[in-house]
């Protein structure tokens, strides 16, 4: 029993059990104010926000506070691995694979998005006056003015990762490198010290979490968009399972055994709704579970920004999903395009506000046969379908590392099993900065 009541995944199921029965039932309280409006600052690169709800408040202020600790864990990371690897021409070609893996297993996830809706067929049959929509007008003038440019400088996730390359190689060339190691190597195992003391709050963050979504958007808002819901859940776990657990396979990796090394994270991006929750954390399990540290450090905060595997996936059904709804036959070219386009504007999905509804609608302005003004049907759901999204790139994302970290032969196999065997290791204990070379 005491094994029990220590163990996060309880604690984070039991949040989310009473976050959504607080906001199906008492969603006054859930949405209760405590402040006028919400509070939006930027603390080293990342936005932190604190929500003007009660709800709001738990959620968000949690998110926020993990968030701080993202571009830190990124650039002591990446530094570190580099400088340990001490080979450049490597470091090179691991990026490289990976944005060949990224944008390859993208586009089977937009295929296998379009493939299966227009299988099913989710949109036939919504009569669009009983579904609530919303105003898109922000989504759509965002769409007009999205830049790479833009998408560059509001994305200090990759602004980090391009200093700490740089940084790290330059210091590579340095004739006393191991003490810049000894320098870093105890700053990186504070701030992991201290991430994990932030992680024993999840619990709050995904109670609040799911109190807001279900008491502002209700449990009955899914009725009229079941089937789409259903739809795009289903094909997610189709891709998890089919796809990821084959990309899995071909290394001899159990995808049901890292599964369940990460369930403390999984339940934590389901409960808030958001990989970024989670991401240090992830970082940190790759690493422990014998990835090298270069590769978690490239890969990892890369994939957050090309690796979006769910998102793609929702973007592709969402499209095919309005043009069934409006009756929008889209014959093989058009379907292509719309491929097309979200192979390059699902890339920037993690680089802007609203980022699922501004990309959907720069991709609806560009091929011209569905209407725009459709997105206002996906507002009410789109809150619920978004963990769906968030567990799926977060999963996605973790595949890739170990399977660029195999490909590059920098995976410790043994280390993997200990690891598995041993999923609430003590997460202070020494590691290596760099594993060994084992497959």
């Amino acid at each position: 029993m005491k094994k029990i009541f220590t163990n996060l995944t309880f604690w984070v199921l039991t949040a989310i059990s009473l976050g959504v029965i607080l906001g199906h039932f008492y969603p006054e309280w859930a949405l209760a104010k405590i402040m006028e409006a919400p509070i939006k600052t930027r603390f080293l690169g990342q936005e932190f926000e604190i929500g003007a709800t009660f709800s709001e408040f738990l959620g968000k202020t949690f998110i926020s506070i993990v968030k701080v600790f993202i571009n830190p864990i990124i650039f002591l990371t990446i530094t570190l691995g580099i400088i340990s690897m001490g080979n450049l021409k490597k470091v090179g070609k691991v990026g490289a694979k990976a944005l060949l893996y990224f944008e390859v297993v993208t586009t089977i996830a937009l295929i296998i998005g379009v493939a299966v809706a227009n299988i099913i067929r989710p949109g036939d049959g919504v009569v669009t006056n009983q579904v609530k929509g919303g105003d898109i007008s922000k989504y759509t003038q965002a769409s007009a003015e999205f830049s790479w440019w833009q998408f560059f400088m509001d994305n200090s996730t990759l602004q980090v990762l391009v200093i700490a390359i740089l940084f790290g190689t330059f210091m590579s060339n340095y004739s006393s490198r191991q003490q810049i190691i000894d320098f870093l190597n105890p700053i990186s195992k504070k701030v992991f010290w201290a991430l994990h003391k932030v992680m024993l709050l999840a619990p709050i963050g995904a109670f609040g979490g799911m109190a807001f979504t279900i008491g502002k958007y209700g449990i009955k808002t899914l009725l009229p968009l079941a089937k789409l819901m259903i739809t795009v859940y289903t094909t997610m776990a189709l891709f998890i399972f089919v796809v990821l657990w084959y990309i899995m396979r071909s290394y001899r990796v159990s995808l049901w055994n890292f599964l369940k090394y990460i369930r403390d994270e999984l339940l934590i991006v389901l409960g808030t709704s958001s990989s970024e929750a989670a991401l240090p954390s992830l970082m940190e399990k790759l690493e422990r579970m014998g990835c090298s540290k270069p590769v978690v450090g490239l890969v990892v905060p890369a994939g957050y920004s090309f690796n979006l595997d769910g998102t793609t996936i929702y973007l592709s059904m969402a499209a095919i999903f309005l043009a069934q709804v409006y009756n929008v036959h889209l014959d093989i070219t058009q379907i292509l395009t719309i491929i097309g386009i979200l192979m390059v504007t699902s890339k920037g999905a993690a680089g802007v506000t609203g980022s699922g509804f501004i990309v959907l609608a720069s991709t609806l302005t560009a091929i011209k046969v569905i209407p725009v003004e459709g997105l206002a049907l996906l507002l009410g759901v789109d809150r619920f379908m978004s963990e769906a999204r968030a567990i799926t790139n977060f999963i996605g994302n973790g595949v890739a590392t170990i399977w660029l970290a195999n490909n590059e032969k920098e995976f410790d196999r043994r280390q993997m099993e200990i690891a598995f065997n041993n999923p609430i290791a003590n997460p202070s204990a020494e590691k290596p900065v760099l594993s060994e070379s084992k497959t």
